[in-house]
């Protein structure tokens, strides 16, 4: 099934899928925050919800899941919202992502010292 360009996005099929919500919460998701799912797919979940969970095994942004499901980002922050607050995702902000990879980052000596070890092999 080809998605539909979100211009032509049928207003009445929005409402449905976020049950007449307009916001999530601001503040928990931005376009570049990482989603991660924490369990797989039910039976009688929503089908977006479904989507989101497979699509998200692996850390994937807000802006991605909203391309690859044909959505605007405000109507997916509503579908992660209701996943979130089931428990069945993570979040994970790209500033937090960034601080545990400098904390394991070498210090510039120690990479000054390989690069010299290489250069000299």
């Amino acid at each position: 099934m080809n998605p539909r360009p979100i211009d032509h996005e049928d207003p009445d099929r929005l409402y449905t899928v976020t049950g007449g919500r307009s916001r999530a919460d601001e503040g928990v998701f931005d376009s570049v925050t990482l989603i991660v799912s924490e369990c797989d797919p039910k039976a009688g979940m929503q089908s977006e919800h479904m989507r989101i969970l497979r699509m998200c095994e692996r850390p994937t942004a807000v802006v991605e899941i909203s391309a690859a499901l044909g959505m605007p980002v405000s109507v997916v922050n509503i579908l992660l919202r209701d996943l979130l607050d089931m428990g069945r995702i993570t979040v994970r902000h790209p500033t937090s992502a960034s601080s545990d990879a400098q904390a394991h980052t070498p210090a510039p000596e120690t990479l000054k010292q390989v690069l010299d070890a290489l250069q000299r092999l």
